[in-house]
């Protein structure tokens, strides 16, 4: 599968996506027919881009990701939900009924905020090689409790990143200074080299200061590899980034791509030790193939875990089961040792 055709086939998938979002969230008697489960396995879960809050306030697990739903567990291996969280201002820029990808929550300075890309897919803000691009971009809400509801930040901007621009997959970062950051990525379907990008927030979350800047581009991946017109080259897709420190305090990024067909996860150093990097992509993945998207969180009890994704296509329908790896960060390396197995 080249670039293009997994264009189409994220399309399709996002698509199905947003009828049952249409469904879940169009009105209050649509959110009435959700009936949460009980004592659900992990892997019973159909989730893409899973991200999991160890809260020790509440001494719970809640996890999300694209769809704006959330679980909850006090072990990770049994879930209940989904619950719908988010409330969204439908006279926005994102409209009635935006989808919801890669949502992440973060708790900071006393509350949870709930990093996620919006997409309207009735804005067009431009075209690109034929294509009509949607205006998709990340955005923060915020919520006191960590099971919502998630609202807009008050008197926050009202968009946190330049219309013009599609962006995707935003995760949060406070440097050693103690300055917020976002980081996100620039999508490749605009720029044809997707980027992985930083723009700092404002001390409360509520906007941005200054213009983003690139970290690093697709193409700098040793790894990644799609076949354009008979041509090998590194793939052009960058896909959920994730800021992290070892033990050692080495600053390191992981990021998905594609090699060829397969959905994989590599990792980049910073060389200065700073987020401004530069930043030096390793030569081999960090996980093994099929697996990606991920993000890594201690347990309540301190062991460090990383939750991804595992992808897979099932009569055309894409199908992505969150899963979770043990991994060891006590060198100056993230070593991923393999699946987590529950006791």
């Amino acid at each position: 599968m080249n670039s293009r055709q997994f264009c189409g086939a994220k399309a399709n998938f996002w698509g199905l996506v947003l009828v049952t979002l249409l469904m879940l969230n169009g009105s209050a008697s649509a959110q009435r027919r959700i009936v949460p489960r009980k004592h659900m396995p992990l892997d019973s879960i159909r989730l893409s881009d899973p991200f999991i809050l160890a809260d020790s306030i509440t001494h719970m697990y809640y996890m999300t990701g694209t769809g704006g739903l959330l679980w909850k567990s006090k072990d990770l291996q049994y879930w209940d939900g989904p619950f719908v969280v988010t409330h969204t201002d439908s006279s926005s820029w994102m409209g009635p009924h935006p989808m919801i990808w890669a949502a992440e929550i973060h708790y900071y300075k006393g509350k949870y905020y709930y990093f996620a890309t919006f997409t309207n897919a009735k804005k067009v803000i431009g075209h690109f090689n034929g294509n009509a691009l949607v205006r998709r971009a990340c955005h923060i809400l915020v919520s006191d409790d960590p099971e919502g509801p998630y609202k807009p930040v008050p008197s926050g901007d009202s968009v946190y990143l330049p219309a013009n621009l599609s962006t995707l997959d935003a995760t949060f970062w406070v440097d050693k200074l103690g300055d917020p950051w976002m980081i996100y990525c620039h999508e490749w379907v605009q720029n044809n080299n997707g980027t992985v990008d930083k723009i700092r927030l404002k001390p409360d979350l509520s906007g941005t200061v200054g213009q983003p800047t690139t970290l690093f581009k697709a193409s700098e991946s040793p790894w990644s590899r799609e076949k354009i017109n008979g041509k090998i080259q590194a793939n052009r897709v960058t896909d959920g980034p994730y800021v992290f420190r070892t033990q050692t305090g080495r600053l390191g990024i992981i990021w998905t791509s594609w090699v060829y067909n397969v959905y994989t996860q590599g990792v980049a150093y910073s060389k200065s030790g700073k987020l401004s990097g530069p930043w030096k992509q390793q030569v081999k993945p960090v996980t093994p193939p099929n697996y990606g998207h991920g993000m890594l969180f201690k347990t309540l009890n301190g062991q460090t875990l990383m939750a991804v994704h595992s992808h897979k296509d099932v009569n055309g329908h894409y199908i992505r089961i969150p899963h979770l790896f043990s991994v060891d960060m006590t060198g100056d390396s993230l070593v991923v040792k393999g699946q987590y197995r529950f006791k």
